[in-house]
């Protein structure tokens, strides 16, 4: 298992539009893949519904976790995707 904590820096945070581009990237991968807040709470990375009950606003610190064959290369695409703010800067 691989993981790394990552600071949302997009202004809308994990709404809608983030949340369906980070599912869509996860779902490339066998990976297993959990998005935790700093409260701990855990979401399946591939799963909308359970990132948006995450309210991961712009400044939430979050943890990615992979765990599969493919674990390392998710990881490093999902935090891309984070740190690219999801193509809104």
């Amino acid at each position: 298992m691989v993981s790394t904590t990552l600071t949302i820096q997009n202004e809308q945070g994990f709404h809608v539009r983030p949340a369906q581009l980070f599912v869509e990237k996860a779902g490339q991968y066998d990976a297993v893949i959990k998005v935790k807040n700093a409260a701990g709470d855990e979401a399946d990375g591939k799963s909308m519904l359970e990132l948006m009950t995450l309210g991961l606003a712009k400044g939430a610190e979050v943890t990615l976790e992979a765990d599969g064959p493919d674990s390392e290369q998710a990881l490093r695409e999902l935090t891309e995707l984070i740190e690219s703010k999801f193509g809104e800067g």
